[in-house]
């Protein structure tokens, strides 16, 4: 199979940091999502959701309050939003033009973290982190309509568009495949020699699964089959994953300050491109399908304190009032 891109014109410009959005505040942060059409960033910083003008950074205003903001789904079809609150188990539904808050759906799974909208069942999906477990909410009526049982800790999640979502498991290096007409799981694909597994994208054209897993590679996983392809380098303790069809990239952001980018030579091939210099804690990614651009977030972080035997691997703390967007550009 001959792709309709090339490595040579994915390399033709490399990517940077093109702008700082300044944003400030508090220092917990998850999910970023680009709305390309309102053009408009929504990022999950720590009691409610942060909502820029993706082009120029300026503040447009926020949602919330939530406690533990997550992941963040939007239907611009329904002038509806969707964001998950970690630390009290619910999700909130709001107006994107308002972004007032319309309902607080209660009853999700401990921790609901990623969030995502499939179009082809109209439904959204929940991955629960801590308890496992997909819960499924009709947007219409913004009410929970299924849960689907699942084990481990849920991380990102995709579909095909074609009746199967998959969801990775961190903590069990595998990833669990739902048939979303039939709400039931299907199968559970190990990733190893890949470890872990946070980041997911899929290039469903050639039927490609990319999971960013913990111990500095990628797992191309085939999305019929379950066969690991291809397992590339990427960057130190990534957490975002983003892949553009047109080009042919695919994108890891790493805690370690770094984005990987690879290039899809063909299904089964991939080769390294660029190592993008961020800045340390840039672990979450979002890509803007209309300009082509990247945005991370992060701050200003202390040094890291001494290990000890109870915290072997101490986190390193975000200076407060430090948190801003990074825009990468070409």
């Amino acid at each position: 199979m001959v792709l309709v891109f090339g490595a040579a014109s994915a390399r033709a410009a490399d990517y940077q940091v093109v702008a700082h959005y300044p944003v400030g505040g508090e220092t917990g942060y998850d999910y970023l999502r680009v709305d390309p059409v309102a053009r408009r960033l929504y990022i999950a910083h720590g009691s409610q959701i942060e909502v820029l003008d993706v082009d120029t950074g300026i503040k447009i205003g926020r949602v919330g309050p939530t406690k533990g903001a997550h992941g963040i789904a939007l239907i611009p079809a329904l002038n509806r939003g969707f964001a998950t609150s970690g630390s009290n188990r619910t999700v909130l539904v709001f107006d994107p033009k308002t972004l007032e808050v319309v309902k607080v759906i209660n009853g999700l799974g401990v921790k609901p973290d990623a969030i995502e909208y499939d179009e082809e069942t109209k439904r959204i999906y929940v991955a629960n982190g801590t308890s496992g477990g997909i819960s499924v909410i009709d947007p219409q009526s913004a009410q929970i309509v299924a849960t689907i049982a699942l084990p481990g800790k849920l991380e990102g999640l995709v579909f095909d568009g074609k009746g199967r979502l998959f969801v990775n498991t961190e903590d069990k290096s595998m990833v669990q495949v739902v048939d979303t007409h039939a709400l039931k799981s299907v199968a559970s694909w190990a990733i190893a020699p890949v470890e872990g597994g946070t980041g997911l994208a899929i290039d469903r054209e050639h039927h490609r699964l990319f999971v960013a897993g913990g111990n500095n590679l990628l797992a191309v996983v085939d999305s019929d089959s379950g066969a690991i392809v291809a397992t590339p380098a990427i960057g130190e303790d990534p957490d975002g994953d983003a892949f553009d069809p047109a080009s042919g990239l695919i994108f890891t952001s790493n805690v370690a300050g770094t984005i990987s980018v690879l290039h899809e030579d063909a299904p089964d091939k991939y080769s390294a491109v660029q190592t993008v210099t961020t800045a340390y804690g840039a672990r979450t990614i979002a890509w803007d399908q209309k300009t082509g651009r990247l945005f991370v977030c992060t701050g200003q972080f202390e040094p890291a304190p001494k290990p000890t035997a109870d915290v072997p691997e101490p986190r390193r703390k975000m200076t407060p009032g430090t948190f801003e967007v990074l825009a990468i550009g070409r």
